[in-house]
C-alpha cells in the first residue's frame, strides 16, 4: 500500500483556479513556437511543488519568458518516458520522482547536465546525498533536487498516556531507540489499550529498515545482493510486529479509518504528516514526532530536470533554481509539507514554528537532524523491480498466513529472476 502524500494529492492535481496556473499537457518543446526560446513549458505531478511558488514564478519572470505548467495526472514516468522517446511535445522543465531517478540516468543523454549551467557553483546548498543520486558516474548532473522524506517515527501522546508510557518525544525517542526495544514498547502498549496496533504493514518496515543501510539489493557492480546478510536482517526486523501480533495488517483502503482509531504509531517521512493529518483530523494535538527507531532513512523527494530539446536552457536553469532556492523552499514545507533538500531552510520561520497538529511541537527538530544522518546508498535502476517480490512475499505472510521462511525463499528466488532479466548477474 503507497502510504505517499503524492498518493493522496494525486487526486487532487493542479487547476487554474486553484492557483491561477495555465494546465497544457499538450504543449511542448515539438508544439507549435516550439522555437521560441520565450515560451518554456513545467510538467510536474500534484503536489510534487507549491503551488503558491510556481505561480509566483510566472510572474516574476513573466518579463523574459512565459512559463505554461502542465500538471500531469496518471503514472508521470510513463508519460514522461513516452514523451521522451518520440521527441516531440517534449516539456522544457520537467519533474522526476525520486524513485524513479535511477532508471532514468542510464539515458542522461536525453538531459542537459545541470552542472554546465551553474548547478556546480550552488549545489553545496543541497543535501550531498541527496544531489548524488541524480548524478551520473561520469559526473554529469541531470537532477535538481526538489524534495527529500527523513523518516521518523509518528505516534499517538493521548494512547502512549493511557498506557503510563512516556509521552514527551524525547523520552519516547529513548524508550524506541531500536527495533526491538519499539516492539517491546509496543507490547507493552497493546496489553494496557486494547485494540491498538504498532504498525499498519510489516512491508513498511522492510523498507525502512533496508533505507537504514548503505547497501540495497544491488551492488555498484551490478551483482545481486539481495540475498545477503543486510537484506536478511531487514526481512527479520519486518517480521517480528508481525510474530508479536503488532501489525495491522493493513495492505488496502481501510488505513485512513485506522489511522484515526486503532494505529497507535505510524512510521514515516516528513510529508506522511500531511497525510495523518487528511486522515484523521479529529485527532490534532494528539500526535507528536520522534526519531525513528534504529535511525533514520529517507523515503521520496524528487527533482527538477531539463530535457536536451528545452528551448532556453540558461532561462530554464534560473526559473528551477529560483523555486527550488532554499527560501522557497522553507514555503513549499509550510504550503504542503514539501520537505527541502537545502539545509539552510530548516532554519527559516517557515519551517520552525510549532504545528498544533502535533501539539504545538516543532517538528522541524526532529526532521532536521535526521535529513542530514540519512546514509548514503547506491540505487541501481533495477532496484524497485528487484525488491518488488520481498514486498509481495510480505503481504503473502500477512494476508495468506505464509511462513516467513518459505517467503523468503521465494522472494530471494523471484527476486533473482528479475535481476537476471534486467540485466543483473
Amino acid at each position: 500500500m503507497d502510504l505517499s502524500r503524492r498518493g493522496f494529492l494525486q487526486a487532487a492535481a493542479l487547476t487554474a483556479a486553484a492557483s491561477g496556473l495555465t494546465v497544457a499537457c499538450g504543449s511542448g518543446s515539438g508544439s507549435a513556437g516550439s522555437k521560441n526560446g520565450k515560451n518554456l513549458t513545467l510538467w510536474y505531478w500534484g503536489g510534487a511543488l507549491s503551488d503558491k511558488v510556481v505561480a509566483e514564478a510566472k510572474t516574476h519572470f513573466g518579463k523574459d519568458v512565459k512559463l505554461t505548467v502542465a500538471s500531469i495526472g496518471g503514472d508521470f514516468k510513463s508519460k514522461l518516458t513516452t514523451t521522451l522517446a518520440a521527441g516531440s511535445s517534449v516539456p522544457d522543465i520537467t519533474g522526476i520522482k525520486g524513485e524513479d531517478m535511477a532508471s532514468f540516468l542510464p539515458n542522461a543523454g536525453r538531459f542537459l547536465d545541470l552542472n554546465d549551467l551553474g548547478f556546480k557553483d550552488i549545489s553545496s546548498q543541497y543535501l550531498d546525498w541527496k544531489t548524488k543520486l541524480a548524478r551520473t558516474e561520469d559526473g554529469k548532473q541531470i537532477g535538481f533536487p526538489i524534495d527529500i522524506g527523513p523518516t521518523a517515527l509518528f505516534y499517538r501522546a493521548d494512547l502512549f498516556d493511557r498506557a503510563g508510557l512516556p509521552t514527551d518525544p524525547d523520552k519516547v525517542a529513548e524508550r524506541a531507540g531500536t527495533w526491538e526495544d519499539y516492539f517491546a514498547l509496543g507490547t507493552e502498549l497493546k496489553k494496557k489499550v486494547s485494540g491498538t496496533y504498532l504498525v499498519n504493514n510489516i512491508g513498511s518496515v522492510f523498507n525502512m529498515a533496508v533505507g537504514q543501510g548503505t547497501e540495497r539489493f544491488i551492488d555498484r557492480d551490478n551483482h545481486f545482493i539481495g540475498d545477503q546478510d543486510h537484506i536478511r536482517k531487514a526481512w527479520t526486523t519486518a517480521v517480528r510486529p508481525y510474530t508479536l501480533g503488532l501489525d495491522a495488517r493493513i495492505n488496502d483502503n481501510t488505513w485512513n479509518a485506522a489511522v484515526g482509531k486503532s494505529l497507535s504509531t505510524e512510521l514515516g517521512a516528513a510529508w506522511h504528516a500531511l497525510d495523518i493529518e487528511q486522515a484523521a483530523p479529529k485527532t490534532k494535538g494528539k500526535w507528536r514526532v520522534c526519531a525513528m527507531p534504529g535511525g533514520p532513512a529517507n523515503q521520496g523527494g524528487s527533482y527538477l530536470a531539463l530535457p536536451k530539446q528545452c528551448r532556453n536552457p540558461e532561462e530554464a536553469f534560473k526559473i528551477i533554481s529560483w523555486i527550488l532556492s532554499p527560501e522557497n523552499d522553507a514555503r513549499g514545507f509550510a504550503d504542503a509539507a514539501i520537505f527541502p533538500a537545502a539545509p539552510a531552510a530548516y532554519a527559516m520561520p517557515a519551517m520552525t514554528g510549532g504545528d498544533p497538529f502535533f501539539g504545538g511541537q516543532k517538528i522541524i527538530d526532529v526532521f532536521g537532524p535526521a535529513a542530514k544522518a540519512i546514509p548514503a546508498a547506491y540505487e541501481a535502476p533495477a532496484d524497485a523491480a528487484v525488491m518488488a517480490p520481498f514486498m509481495t512475499e510480505l503481504t503473502n505472510i500477512e494476508a495468506k498466513g505464509k511462513k516467513p521462511d518459505a517467503a523468503w525463499h521465494d522472494a530471494v528466488s523471484q527476486a533473482k529472476q528479475i535481476a537476471r532479466r534486467q540485466g543483473v548477474s
